[in-house]
């Protein structure tokens, strides 16, 4: 199978995920070819990345900080890791130029990475409606002009950015439309998960809805049952396994206590994780 019908093929799969069905398709966020590669293990059907954890393992802080060349080569190592559908953070597209984000979109496909997150907010304030539209169309029509249904996830921080206190809900809405008339598949509203906020808005965006989950969340299961077809976690992977490393950390400099270090992978299954090499293929 050539590389570009992989691609097709891989997009097609990550679009029915997000049909409805008796569960939402739930995504643990990686950020590198062995976090990749163990979601994979643990039973995922397709892998998202989180710019924020691609950002910290590359030593800078979230919000369009990496370079793009580092974000666009540590995509690269996630697809080749992983035989699932992948879809990349790729926060408000590493560019403010049309130039810019045509490359950015060529980059994630040439990654064979078949589905982005599209932000409309490097947290605050939020790029204007029309704006975010229109960059929304570039990357419809680049995509399409490359042969691949890229499912574009159009997220929106109307609820987290905090700039509308009073018509989150509405603002939410009207963003949802226009961003879907340009080209989007999905909306991502991250910042809520009131089960009754979700519901409305599942109920009112004709489109699969994503919601950032995390400890203290509504399970995914209730998350569905309000109508959300997607549940990511983000940077909340990374950021636990930060914490892990901290506490082992912590322990071994502190009192020479190595108990942090039981129920560690074994060197042997580490590397069994990899014994195919980086590359899949269908």
């Amino acid at each position: 199978m050539t590389a570009h019908r992989a691609s097709v093929a891989k997009a097609e799969l990550f679009h029915k995920l997000h049909e409805a069905g008796p569960e939402p398709l739930v995504l643990v966020n990686v950020w590198d070819a062995a976090s990749a590669r163990v979601v994979q293990e643990a039973g995922a059907t397709a892998i998202a990345t989180s710019s924020s954890a691609v950002s910290w393992s590359l030593g800078f802080r979230d919000g369009d900080h990496v370079p793009w060349g580092l974000a666009m080569a540590a995509l690269g190592r996630v697809v080749g890791a992983t035989k699932l559908p992948v879809t990349a953070d790729i926060e408000t597209g590493y560019g403010r130029t049309d130039d810019e984000l045509r490359a950015t979109v060529h980059a994630v496909l040439d990654a064979g990475a078949v589905g982005i997150n599209i932000e409309d907010s490097a947290f605050a304030p939020l790029t204007d409606i029309d704006e975010q539209s229109r960059r929304i169309a570039l990357i419809r029509a680049t995509a399409d002009d490359r042969g691949i249904p890229l499912f574009i996830n159009a997220r929106t921080d109307t609820y987290l950015s905090g700039e509308f206190p009073e018509s989150a809900y509405e603002e939410t809405l009207r963003r949802a439309d226009s961003y879907l008339t340009a080209g989007a598949n999905g909306i991502f509203v991250p910042g809520v998960v009131d089960l009754h906020v979700l519901h409305e808005l599942s109920s009112s965006i004709p489109a699969p809805v994503n919601a950032l989950a995390g400890l203290g969340a509504p399970s995914p299961l209730e998350l569905h049952d309000a109508g959300v077809r997607r549940v990511s976690v983000g940077g909340n992977t990374a950021k636990a396994a930060y914490a892990k490393v901290a506490r082992v950390a912590k322990e071994i400099l502190g009192d020479g206590n190595w108990s942090g270090l039981a129920g560690t992978r074994s060197h042997d299954e580490m590397d069994a994780l990899f014994a195919h090499g980086p590359k899949y293929s269908l």
